[in-house]
């Protein structure tokens, strides 16, 4: 099973949501940023590395706020660790999307997500978390 980590960074009562590109997995579907955690990487490091790698930002991770087990139809299971980040250092940078927005949480379910992140996205719209 995939390790990933993944950051809910908040700014002005909005979440930031990442579109994939054409060439990815599962392209031009809504992701939260993040990434993979490697082998002996603590999540919190493994999430700090990616959002450096795709955004450009030194994050400040809080705490963990959802863990999602998935299993794709193609057979691939994935286990999503999400971790709100409300503070960061420098100016965000899309490095590897094709799209990122600010979106205020109602608006979350507009969006075509990762089928994963689905429950997630409605329990943020609905403001059972954060």
């Amino acid at each position: 099973m995939k390790q990933v980590a993944a950051g809910l960074i908040v700014r002005d009562s909005k979440l930031l949501i990442c579109q994939r590109t054409k060439h990815q997995p599962m392209p031009l579907k809504w992701e939260f940023p993040g990434g993979k955690i490697e082998h002996g990487e603590q999540p919190t490091d493994a999430l700090r590395r990616e959002l450096e790698e795709e955004l450009g930002i030194h994050a400040t991770v809080g705490d963990e706020v959802a863990r999602i087990k998935h299993v794709y139809r193609n057979g691939g299971a994935v286990e999503l660790r999400f971790f709100v980040v409300r503070a960061f250092v420098g100016e965000l940078e899309n490095r590897i999307f094709k799209d990122v927005r600010w979106v205020a949480r109602e608006e979350l379910p507009a969006y075509d997500f990762l089928e994963a992140d689905l429950g997630l996205v409605r329990d943020l719209a609905a403001g059972k978390l954060l």
